[in-house]
């Protein structure tokens, strides 16, 4: 299995002078991409808007090789962003639907969200719920996420079977 550091490597070859850096999101379906342009000598949101549309149409063909390149190196969907500024966008993204499980009182916690016009739908209140949790809770998923990470570290120097 590749990792996410062999993959930003991999990248790093592959993406040459493309973006000023780069951060790589990986999980079990998707990999997403979202590099950062420069935005010297752009002071306002519509010109940074300009050079992400500029970036995106004039790398399109490159960006879908290198994501089917590595779309077969790992079984993964490939997803594209920019960063210009304050200002993101990204340019795909993967939906995955995810099967669960919910006891009564969660159901009517969806079913209130939905009866609100939070949301249109029990899958929608959902994702609405996993988003809010991201937001209020990042700081403790990403120690989280960097616990597994050395979990998995520590793994992959142990024994091969």
């Amino acid at each position: 299995m590749i990792t996410t550091k062999q993959i930003e490597q991999w990248l790093t070859g592959r993406l040459g002078d493309w973006f000023e850096d780069f951060d790589v999101v990986v999980d079990r379906e998707e990999i997403t991409i979202v590099g950062r342009l420069s935005d010297e000598g752009l002071d306002d949101e519509t010109a940074r808007a300009g050079r992400m549309r500029r970036f995106r149409e004039q790398t399109r063909d490159e960006r879908i090789r290198v994501a089917r390149e590595l779309e077969h190196a790992t079984g993964r969907k490939v997803a594209w962003g920019v960063r210009c500024g304050p200002d993101e966008r990204m340019f795909t993204r993967l939906s995955v639907p995810v099967m669960t499980r919910l006891k009564q009182d969660d159901r009517r916690v969806l079913d209130t969200l939905v009866t609100a016009g939070v949301a249109r739908s029990r899958s929608e209140a959902l994702a609405w719920c996993v988003r809010l949790v991201g937001q209020h809770e990042g700081d403790w998923l990403g120690q989280l996420r960097e616990a597994m990470e050395s979990v998995a570290a520590v793994r992959e120097r142990g024994p091969q079977v």
